[in-house]
Protein backbone atom coordinates (compact mmCIF):
# COMPACT_ATOMS: atom_id res chain seq x y z
CA UNK A 1 0.00 0.00 0.00
CA UNK A 2 3.19 2.65 0.33
CA UNK A 3 2.99 2.72 -3.47
CA UNK A 4 -0.40 4.56 -3.39
CA UNK A 5 0.53 7.22 -1.26
CA UNK A 6 1.57 9.48 -3.89
CA UNK A 7 1.47 8.22 -7.71
CA UNK A 8 -0.04 10.20 -10.63
CA UNK A 9 -0.85 8.48 -13.44
CA UNK A 10 -1.70 10.70 -16.83
CA UNK A 11 -2.19 10.21 -20.37
CA UNK A 12 -1.99 13.61 -22.51
CA UNK A 13 0.12 15.36 -25.03
CA UNK A 14 3.10 17.48 -24.87
CA UNK A 15 2.46 21.24 -25.24
CA UNK A 16 6.26 21.84 -26.15
CA UNK A 17 9.03 20.02 -27.42
CA UNK A 18 10.86 18.99 -23.54
CA UNK A 19 13.28 21.29 -22.79
CA UNK A 20 16.98 19.01 -21.81
CA UNK A 21 19.35 19.71 -19.15
CA UNK A 22 22.84 18.03 -18.91
CA UNK A 23 24.32 19.32 -15.11
CA UNK A 24 27.40 19.43 -13.77
CA UNK A 25 26.53 16.54 -11.94
CA UNK A 26 26.42 14.21 -15.42
CA UNK A 27 22.72 14.03 -14.77
CA UNK A 28 19.98 14.44 -17.67
CA UNK A 29 16.94 16.41 -17.05
CA UNK A 30 13.67 17.17 -19.36
CA UNK A 31 11.16 19.20 -18.61
CA UNK A 32 7.78 19.37 -20.44
CA UNK A 33 4.26 20.06 -20.36
CA UNK A 34 1.68 17.70 -20.51
CA UNK A 35 -2.09 18.71 -21.16
CA UNK A 36 -4.52 16.07 -20.18
CA UNK A 37 -8.13 16.53 -21.48
CA UNK A 38 -11.77 16.43 -19.88
CA UNK A 39 -14.87 16.49 -21.50
CA UNK A 40 -18.32 17.51 -20.29
CA UNK A 41 -21.76 18.47 -21.37
CA UNK A 42 -22.80 22.26 -20.01
CA UNK A 43 -26.66 23.01 -19.59
CA UNK A 44 -27.18 24.01 -23.69
CA UNK A 45 -25.83 20.27 -24.70
CA UNK A 46 -22.68 21.62 -25.59
CA UNK A 47 -19.84 19.63 -25.92
CA UNK A 48 -17.08 21.08 -23.74
CA UNK A 49 -13.16 20.24 -23.31
CA UNK A 50 -11.41 21.19 -20.44
CA UNK A 51 -7.82 21.23 -20.44
CA UNK A 52 -5.35 21.02 -18.06
CA UNK A 53 -1.75 21.42 -18.04
CA UNK A 54 0.90 19.68 -15.88
CA UNK A 55 4.01 20.17 -15.51
CA UNK A 56 6.22 17.01 -15.43
CA UNK A 57 10.11 16.65 -14.97
CA UNK A 58 12.50 13.49 -15.81
CA UNK A 59 15.89 12.45 -14.43
CA UNK A 60 18.78 9.89 -16.08
CA UNK A 61 17.47 7.24 -18.64
CA UNK A 62 14.07 8.42 -18.78
CA UNK A 63 15.22 11.69 -19.76
CA UNK A 64 17.06 10.14 -22.12
CA UNK A 65 14.61 8.83 -23.89
CA UNK A 66 12.40 11.33 -23.74
CA UNK A 67 15.13 13.14 -25.62
CA UNK A 68 15.63 10.84 -28.44
CA UNK A 69 11.77 9.73 -28.92
CA UNK A 70 8.78 12.57 -27.46
CA UNK A 71 8.22 16.07 -28.69
CA UNK A 72 5.39 18.29 -28.90
CA UNK A 73 1.99 16.94 -29.69
CA UNK A 74 2.97 13.41 -29.18
CA UNK A 75 0.83 11.58 -26.77
CA UNK A 76 2.27 9.70 -24.11
CA UNK A 77 1.29 7.98 -20.70
CA UNK A 78 3.38 8.70 -17.46
CA UNK A 79 3.78 7.54 -13.52
CA UNK A 80 5.36 9.59 -11.53
CA UNK A 81 5.07 11.53 -8.02
CA UNK A 82 3.99 15.08 -6.84
CA UNK A 83 6.38 17.55 -5.89
CA UNK A 84 6.16 20.83 -4.67
CA UNK A 85 8.49 24.00 -4.66
CA UNK A 86 9.45 27.23 -4.22
CA UNK A 87 11.64 29.85 -5.82
CA UNK A 88 12.08 33.89 -6.41
CA UNK A 89 12.00 35.40 -9.30
CA UNK A 90 13.11 38.35 -11.01
CA UNK A 91 11.04 40.50 -9.31
CA UNK A 92 11.84 38.96 -6.10
CA UNK A 93 8.25 37.57 -5.42
CA UNK A 94 7.93 33.86 -4.11
CA UNK A 95 6.47 31.51 -6.75
CA UNK A 96 5.05 28.14 -5.63
CA UNK A 97 4.87 25.49 -8.33
CA UNK A 98 3.50 21.66 -8.09
CA UNK A 99 5.23 19.44 -10.57
CA UNK A 100 5.17 15.50 -11.50
CA UNK A 101 8.65 13.87 -11.32
CA UNK A 102 7.81 10.80 -13.64
CA UNK A 103 9.80 8.12 -13.09
CA UNK A 104 7.90 6.05 -15.89
CA UNK A 105 6.85 6.69 -19.26
CA UNK A 106 5.02 4.95 -22.13
CA UNK A 107 5.26 6.73 -25.72
CA UNK A 108 1.43 5.75 -27.01
CA UNK A 109 -0.58 6.92 -30.67
CA UNK A 110 1.88 7.05 -34.05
Amino acid sequence: MNTLRNKVQLIGNLGNDPEITNLDSGKKMAKFRLATNDYYTNAKGEKITDTQWHYVVAWGKTADIIEKYVGKGKEVAIEGKLTSRSYDDKQGQKKFMTEIVCNELLMLGK
